[in-house]
């Protein structure tokens, strides 16, 4: 499928369908998590913003706590 973006004030945004929303489990009121490599566009529904928030602290308190480790898996 291809989208265009629409004008919306000084932004653009990307319509989603219900069928799609509908197939995502989602709705207007879901949070999406956006995520890019600068290439890409990734949009995943959040269901559970609370447990999400909690994951992402997690995650960077063990990016910081094993940064070292994680730089020396990558060579």
């Amino acid at each position: 499928m291809i989208k265009k973006l629409t004008k919306h004030g000084n932004s653009a945004a990307l319509v989603i369908e219900r069928p799609i929303l509908d197939l995502l489990g989602a709705s207007i009121d879901t949070a999406f998590e956006v995520v890019t490599d600068g290439i890409v566009l990734i949009l995943t529904p959040v269901k559970d913003v609370t447990r999400h928030k909690r994951f992402q602290k997690s995650l960077r308190k063990n990016g910081e706590r094993y940064a070292k480790s994680f730089e020396e898996l990558a060579k």
